[in-house]
């Protein structure tokens, strides 16, 4: 694009194309006043009215060309520099035509500043309003809600956050004069103060040249007081520790601050204590991987590397080797890792040879803390960046590797638009920036390695476990021959509960896994065999013994345990299935002196708490760690000497082709927490299918014989990788507007273009969510040219027959077919 349609600095335009976060995907033109002409720039943020709301969008391209009708006006330039440049619009662009998804989505998706823009309601009266205040100034009483409201309103407009303090009854009053015309909303955005901060989130210093400042202003005694503390306790303090000193202190800080008389400033982010690992010489594996990262990156070379090393077999050190290259060289490094439970992990190990020079960016840190980071990097302060899933769209300077860790992993796929790969997006931004791409992984995905076949990506392999530690020995248990021998349907094997309480006797440290949250997986009575179902999802209801309540894992509805069956009335309701809690329960039973922690979703509502759990079980604070999938990746434990898996199989029946992948790696996964010291481990599964291949062959620690079964099975049913996917979902809160909507583009998509195969309209297996309906298409193309054309075939049917905004759902590349 060229200089005049980007809109360089300093040049003059009269308007601007604007991105807008709103499901219409198309580019909004606005005029531009006459201050914003020579400021407004591509990728800077603008505040501009939008029917009667006013959004925050980013500036496409400034230009003069008159628009085909009269433009509105843009109300404010957030950003004199723009928050995306060149590189990072043009991945934007990418991710929308790509994932089929509104531009806007993905630009407000790529920007972690929400925290800095306040968003509310201001109410005003309208002309009937007005009427309606002055007649009821003559009939109401003074204690009637609504007269009260008008009578604010009259005075002046008002945000919904003051109406609702000053008056109980706010809201409901306010909706009804909304109906009856008598008030109008606006949608208001205002930049957040940054001294807003809550006070243990602020620092606060006198500035160097304090001295100098003479006379002063006049300061109120609050002020007075925290100026004398700070000259007399010269340095940086904590604002909240000072307000047990210094009355009003947080007050009065930030009034100083304005008056430039102190320093107010974030605290710098604190993360969780990681065990460092000493820095140790590769071993020759890890020499030989290394050295074939180094020469790309120090060629500048685009080139996509699979580590295929297994579990415990130093791929972290690579990593780090391979950073310090790109640092040593000016450039910028991003590592990618799946869940923000790997992030203080992996993060101690960076803050140890990067020092201040790591930011870290994932989504369990708050809103203010996430835009520091980013401000941070973009201002070239960070130039390592530790991020999840998000952390792809990171504004490093010169980027010169991506790393992502786990690549297998799904949490690196959103489930919400725009619906992209965080993987698949680095390899697209590393290959526009000239970079190099690691992905590294003990269970590499089924694309990723027929990709190395296909020569898109060079194999470096890690055989063994670093300082020739041996891999964890792994055990079968048939479930069905421990019931034939023992007639009891236990939790636990026979051989389970004596590795345990060898392990207890030993002070050795175990791990649990079950891959279930709740205590039993539905209820169900006796008398006629009625489940209790959500009332909103067409999924039964399962039961959390800790809060006695009956919860749907999808959209979050609960319930009380009902009495009686609500079908038949008859009392006899029983408690079917396993969860994480109940063997929670079990254990303590079982061993009841040994100390036992559960980490699962029920038992971490945020990152320090998980943090916590997994600090206290390094430190041997516990014998025992429960859990699901949280557990089986990326912890290293040097304790941990057994691991047990409980229903090995539980995920083998999901109507999925990705179902025994997933069983593989996460059984891979598990078990290489185990024997990560210098005692072995072990790896006892109980499972109810040892003969299937996935379980079989994880068992075995073979991954290619696993790649060669599971590729057949792919080639003969033409799934990814050997076709593009997509699936297609329509939804409505009427079940007969989602078939009817099914039904209409079934029409359109028959009969299929060539190099397509489509399967459906059908129900999807989870056939009502969130209160909606749901039908599904399966498309597989040839050639993803082929598949995006007919999905924009698709996108512009439900645009001119005039769906809902929700009502299409289009995932590309699926990872879940639920």
């Amino acid at each position: 694009m060229s200089q005049q349609s980007e809109g360089g600095q300093g040049e003059t335009h009269l308007y601007c194309d604007v991105s807008l976060p709103v499901p219409l995907d198309q580019p909004f033109t606005y005029s531009l006043p006459e201050t914003l002409q020579h400021r407004a720039r591509a990728g800077s943020r603008v505040l501009v009215p939008f029917g009667p709301r006013k959004l925050t969008g980013i500036i496409l391209r400034c230009h003069d060309e008159q628009p085909s009708m009269t433009a509105r006006q843009a109300l404010r330039l957030i950003d004199e520099q723009p928050v995306l440049n060149a590189e990072l619009l043009a991945l934007g662009r990418w991710i929308a035509n790509y994932y089929c998804a509104p531009l806007g989505e993905v630009l407000r998706g790529m920007l972690p500043l929400a925290a800095e823009i306040r968003r509310g309601k201001v109410w005003s009266l309208t002309d009937a309003g007005r009427d309606a205040a002055r007649q009821l100034v003559l009939d109401a009483s003074p204690e009637d809600p609504a007269a009260q409201v008008l009578r604010l309103l009259e005075k002046r407009p008002l945000n919904a956050t003051y109406l609702a303090k000053a008056l109980p009854l706010a809201d409901k009053v306010i909706r009804t004069l909304e109906r009856r015309g008598f008030l109008v909303a606006e949608q208001v955005q205002t930049e957040r103060d940054p001294l807003r901060a809550p006070s243990d989130r602020l620092r606060l210093e006198l500035p160097a040249t304090s001295e100098s400042q003479n006379p002063l202003p006049k300061l109120n005694k609050s002020e007075r007081e925290l100026r004398a503390f700070l000259e007399l306790h010269p340095g940086s303090h904590n604002l909240k520790d000072l307000e047990g000193t210094v009355k009003n202190a947080s007050i009065a800080a930030r009034s100083l601050t304005r008056k430039g008389l102190v320093i107010l400033r974030q605290e710098p982010l604190a993360m969780a204590e990681a065990p460092v690992r000493a820095r140790h010489t590769m071993n020759p594996p890890q020499q030989a991987a290394f050295e074939q990262i180094r020469a790309a990156i120090e060629q500048k070379q685009f080139q996509i590397f699979l580590l295929h090393g297994v579990t415990g077999s130093g791929k972290t050190e690579v990593y780090l080797n391979a950073i310090q290259v790109a640092v040593e060289q000016g450039r910028s490094a991003l590592l990618l890792v799946p869940e923000i439970a790997l992030t203080p992990a992996v993060a101690g190990q960076f803050f140890s040879r990067f020092g201040d020079r790591v930011a870290i960016l994932h989504s369990a840190f708050t809103d203010v803390e996430r835009s520091g980071q980013w401000r941070r990097i973009r201002s070239g302060a960070a130039s390592v960046v530790v991020g999840t899933r998000s952390g792809v769209f990171a504004p490093v300077h010169n980027l010169g590797l991506i790393v992502v860790d786990e690549e297998h992993d799904g949490s690196y796929k959103q489930e919400e638009a725009p619906r992209y790969h965080g993987r698949d997006v680095a390899v697209v931004r590393a290959q526009a920036e000239g970079a190099c791409v690691v992905l590294g992984s003990a269970t590499p995905s089924l694309e990723s390695r027929y990709n190395v076949e296909r020569g898109k990506y060079t194999l470096l392999e890690l055989p063994g476990r670093i300082e020739q530690r041996p891999l964890p020995s792994v055990r079968l248990i048939d479930m069905r021959q421990e019931f034939l021998e023992t007639r009891k349907q236990a939790v636990f094997s026979r051989q389970l509960v004596e590795a345990v309480g060898e392990r207890l006797q030993n002070r050795e440290q175990t791990i649990i896994l079950l891959n279930r949250r709740g205590f039993a997986s539905f209820v169900a009575c006796r008398a006629c065999g009625e489940r209790i179902q959500c009332v909103n999802c067409s999924v039964t209801l399962t039961f959390h013994k800790r809060d006695y309540r009956l919860l749907c894992h999808y959209c979050g509805y609960a319930q009380k345990v009902p009495g009686v069956c609500a079908k038949c009335s008859s009392e006899h309701l029983y408690f079917l299935g396993l969860g994480s809690e109940r063997v929670e329960e079990e254990l303590h039973h079982v061993f009841g002196a040994a100390r036992i922690a559960r980490l699962d979703r029920d038992t971490v509502s945020g990152k320090r708490q998980y943090e916590q759990i997994l600090r206290d079980f390094r430190e041997g604070s516990y014998d025992i760690l429960v859990g699901t999938q949280m557990i089986a990746k990326g912890h290293d434990i040097p304790n941990v000497t057994l691991v047990g898996v409980i229903s090995a199989d539980i995920g083998l029946g999901m109507p999925d082709f990705r179902a025994a992948e997933r069983t593989f790696q996460l059984l891979t996964q598990v078990a290489g927490r185990a024997g990560r010291g210098s005692v072995p481990g072990v790896v006892l599964v109980q499972t109810v299918n040892p003969d299937h291949y996935a379980v079989r062959m994880a068992a075995a620690h073979d991954y290619q014989a696993f790649y060669e079964k599971e590729l057949a099975f792919r080639r003969a049913l033409h799934y990814p990788p050997f076709s593009a996917m997509a699936n297609v979902l329509v939804r409505s809160e009427q079940k007969e507007a989602a078939l009817r909507m099914s039904s209409e583009l079934a029409l359109l998509l028959t009969p299929a273009p060539e190099k397509l195969r489509i399967l459906g309209p059908a129900e999807a297996p989870v056939a009502r969510l969130k209160s909606e309906y749901r039908y599904q298409f399966l498309v597989k193309a040839a050639s993803r040219k082929a598949l995006n054309e007919l999905l924009q075939r698709v996108r512009c049917f439900a645009l001119d027959h005039k769906w809902g905004a929700t009502a299409l759902v289009i995932d590309v590349d699926p990872l879940s077919l639920l």
